[in-house]
């Protein structure tokens, strides 16, 4: 298990590398708990892409009861900027639930409340993580791991997202209508309806192991404790060269 790769994956994204329960420095976090409701949430993280044009947030499971989008800042500094950011896209596309309820923001700051970086053991045998958009839905009964993530398929999770640099994140605000200062937008702007977002496995290399427990947690007629089982050892699964 290579865990320098998590390690550089964890910085080059959220300024940390997870190794305390410090506030990451270029870390905003939006959490639903409470229960866990993936098809909220999702909307969200369809929601960031599509209508505002940012880079995709981290998904992860918290552990306990939830969900968390991690958005990554390219540079530090941002904390109105991105809690201005969180408050919009609950306004947006949460509209029915209100923070301090089953809403939990955390922009960059000195705040030790803000969550820890997956993964972590959060409970007893319950550990939180980073995962794929493909896997999140089948992690709504139970939005943890009973067994530590392999730090390479965290790692490879976090690979493929990239930063929103300080314009992406003024012109968002500007668009949900959030922006502060003199970037104010004069009237909210309604964002486009999200575009359906296809969250099937397209890797052409996967080994026929993956495919078949890719098979498993996509299965609506199979049982949701094996969907869940076949997620898990998704993640736990060695990334493929």
């Amino acid at each position: 298990m290579n865990e320098n790769r998590l390690q550089q994956e964890l910085q080059r994204l959220y300024g940390s590398q997870g190794s305390s329960n410090a506030a990451p420095p270029r870390a905003a976090v939006l959490e639903l708990a409470r229960p866990a409701d993936w098809g909220a949430l999702g909307a969200v993280w369809r929601g960031v892409q599509s209508d505002l044009g940012l880079p995709a947030p981290a998904i992860a499971v918290n552990g306990r009861d939830g969900f968390q989008l991690w958005f990554a800042l390219a540079d530090e500094g941002l904390a109105e900027e991105a809690s201005a950011l969180l408050q919009a896209l609950c306004r947006v596309y949460l509209p029915e639930l209100k923070p301090a309820t089953r809403l939990r923001l955390a922009a960059p700051s000195l705040d030790t409340t803000a969550p820890a970086l997956p993964p972590q053991l959060a409970a007893p045998g319950q550990w939180s993580a980073f995962v794929a958009p493909d896997l999140a839905p089948v992690f709504s009964e139970e939005p943890w791991l009973d067994t530590e993530p392999g730090p390479d398929a965290q790692a490879e999770v976090l690979g493929r997202l990239s930063c929103i640099s300080r314009q992406q994140l003024a012109e968002a605000l500007v668009q949900l209508g959030g922006a502060t200062g003199s970037e104010a937008a004069a009237q909210p702007a309604s964002p486009r309806p999200s575009t359906p977002v296809n969250l099937e496995t397209r890797d052409a290399k996967e080994s026929e192991p993956r495919r078949f427990l890719l098979r498993v947690m996509n299965d609506e007629s199979v049982a949701m404790a094996l969907r869940i089982e076949a997620a898990k050892a998704l993640l736990a699964a060695p990334s493929q060269p």
